[in-house]
């Protein structure tokens, strides 16, 4: 048991959460105490809870409270298609922001040599079989438009062409809205060397 003040362990608690410093830990724990303890004690069952229920789908890795996620558990779903992407929040963002309907494949990462992640830490064996029991038509790769995103890419390229397995790469470039003189170089490099036919 810690000899530190209940409130300072808040604090030092809620500073795990991505973005949140001293401060605003400090700012949270004092809201909750002062203003909402009945929303404090919510959070705390909510995430108990979840941090003992929730876990991977044994098909595609997504975060699921059971064996199957919902998207691999439906029958609906195109299973011609499969979009690879690198982390749970990318499945959520594809799912609210398209159309898409076939299944997914979370990597949990991307490869990086220098910080130890290689093709196992990702489950790209667990793909691999996946690709081989019940080859897609089509590979969508949906990892960031980084160095170690691109690597990825390629090595999912070459994985995806052993089974002759068509593949497609999300496209990267200047943003719906966006205007020439504030995109940053790369950017707009990418987006000139990706320009396509206008019928």
């Amino acid at each position: 048991m810690s000899s530190e003040p209940l409130l300072s362990q808040l604090i030092e608690s809620l500073r795990c959460l991505p973005g949140v410093g001293p401060k605003t830990a400090q700012r949270m724990a004092l809201h909750l105490l002062e203003r909402n303890r009945e929303g404090g004690l919510q959070l705390s069952a909510v995430l108990v809870e979840a941090m003992q229920k929730i876990g991977r789908c044994k098909q595609c890795r997504d975060l699921t409270e059971l064996e199957l996620c919902s998207i691999c558990a439906n029958p609906g779903r195109d299973q011609t298609l499969l979009c690879v992407v690198e982390s749970p929040v990318d499945v959520l963002a594809i799912e609210q922001a398209t159309a898409f309907r076939g299944r997914y494949f979370v990597l949990l990462g991307r490869l990086s040599p220098l910080d130890g992640i290689g093709p196992a830490e990702l489950g790209l064996d667990q793909l691999a079989k996946r690709l081989e029991a019940n080859p897609p038509e089509e590979m969508i790769i949906a990892t960031n438009p980084t160095v170690e995103g691109e690597a990825t890419s390629y090595y999912l390229q070459r994985m995806a062409g052993k089974h002759g397995i068509r593949v497609t790469r999300i496209s990267h470039g200047v943003p719906l809205g966006g205007e020439l003189e504030y995109t940053d170089q790369s950017t707009l490099a990418h987006a000139f060397g990706s320009r396509q036919l206008v019928d």
